[in-house]
């Protein structure tokens, strides 16, 4: 999988920082004060949320991804969504989770309190990048594998992803897998006919565009239309809005039962009654065997057909007959992978959702982030190495299939487990 490309190195800033723990650098049009320990930035990507750079850390000697939260007190929306985001990667830890290995503001005042930096680990691209390429059996379930791995912790600590997309999904030249990116994860969805979605919708499941509320696996969904996405090389469901969102499902996958319809809220329920009825297509003719791996062997055309029987029992509507992560993860094209301490890794402690139902004002949200930042620099950040000193969290896999598709070394150990194609 290839690597990021690089970029010129960014400007040093004349002077150092409010101390000489930290320095400041020019990285695009955005400033990064950060700790003297990180060096050679240069951005890898951006989003609503910030702009993260990869980076050297000195101490560690490893390289590092460092993500600035953008402008996290301008509005409610964004203060809560920091919060959350913070929260959750101080809590969560499993090889297939993003690990967090430091956390710091330059500010020491709540006072002076603006920037919030969060430190990763580095991974050579995303999923959309990967997308792109010919992945084989082995490749792909193994990349599926590791979703629900991840998944299924989220979910012992009662965590729903919600926004699972190709974009915050990321992986190793090795073939790991880790996701990232909690802002979104809770449980409601926004309501159908009345808020138009500011995130990529592609990947939302319909209990979520329909405005029915969300279970666990609302994220199957996300995985089922990341899967249909590498078989078949492009967005499954490309909406350009909400209701064209809908659209776009019923037309391949059919109009769902009236049993399903009887569970909307009324007004919802007579738009979608009141569309065309589909028949959809059966999952043969929506991925058939060309746009599988070619070579005509026994194996590949079953693993064909195990990958189109998962696919058909991810993207189901009806939320209450769509597959579970564990019957997912037992199924026969994913538990050639099953190892019991990944899928059944010890559970994070769990999420207090009633934070996410208090109403604060920027102010409060900024004291919440500013405590949990002080907390957590108490605890890990200390001027003589601080978070991160014994490495990563959730280390990198080592039954990874081989890729073939980088010339990149691995940063994996070799495969230990027997080859299943």
């Amino acid at each position: 999988m290839p690597l990021l490309s690089p970029r010129p190195s960014p400007k040093m800033a004349a002077t150092p920082s409010n101390s000489n723990l930290f320095y400041t650098v020019e990285v695009g049009d955005t400033r990064f004060t950060i700790l003297r320990r990180y060096t050679n930035l240069k951005p890898i990507g951006s989003g609503a949320q910030g702009i993260v750079c990869a980076a050297y850390d000195s101490v560690t000697q490893q390289n590092v991804a460092i993500k600035k939260l953008s402008r996290p007190f301008q509005n409610v929306t964004h203060a809560k969504r920091a919060y959350r985001e913070f929260k959750l990667m101080k809590l969560v830890n499993h090889k297939n989770i993003i690990g967090l290995l430091n956390a710091f503001t330059p500010q020491k005042s709540l006072d002076e309190f603006q920037d919030v930096y969060l430190v990763m680990e580095l991974m050579d691209a995303n999923l959309c990048q990967v997308i792109q390429m010919d992945l084989d059996h082995e490749r792909m379930s193994y990349l599926l594998y590791q979703m629900l791995c991840g998944i299924k912790h989220l979910h012992s600590a009662g965590i729903i992803h919600r926004d699972l997309k190709p974009s915050n999904i990321v992986v190793k030249s090795d073939c790991t897998l880790k996701i990232l990116d909690f802002g979104l994860a809770r449980t409601a969805g926004t309501t159908f006919m009345m808020t138009p979605y500011v995130v990529t919708r592609y990947y939302r499941a319909p209990e979520v565009i329909l405005g029915m509320g969300c279970t666990e696996n609302v994220d199957i969904w996300s995985v089922g239309c990341i899967m249909g996405e590498m078989i078949r090389g492009g967005v499954l469901f490309p909406g350009t809005d909400h209701i064209d969102q809908w659209n776009k499902i019923i037309e391949q996958l059919g109009t769902p039962s009236q049993d399903f319809m009887s569970r909307l809220q009324p007004t919802v329920r007579n738009y979608v009654e009141n569309r065309p009825r589909y028949p959809g297509y059966s999952f043969d003719r929506l991925f058939p065997d060309v746009l599988f791996p070619a070579e005509s062997t026994d194996h590949n055309r079953l693993k064909a057909s195990q990958a189109r029987d998962l696919l058909s029992r991810m993207l189901v509507i009806d939320p209450e007959r769509r597959i579970s992560v564990d019957e997912a993860l037992m199924h026969p094209y994913i538990n050639v992978w099953y190892d019991e301490a990944e899928v059944n890794a010890p559970a994070p402690g769990p999420y207090d959702h009633s934070v996410d139902d208090r109403e604060h004002t920027v102010d409060q949200w900024k004291e919440l982030i500013y405590k949990e930042v002080m907390d957590y620099e108490l605890v890990y950040n200390t001027p003589g190495g601080g978070a991160g000193a014994g490495g990563a969290r959730g280390t990198a896999a080592t039954h990874a299939p081989t890729s073939t598709a980088t010339n990149a070394a691995a940063d994996g150990e070799p495969d230990h487990r027997p080859n299943h194609r």
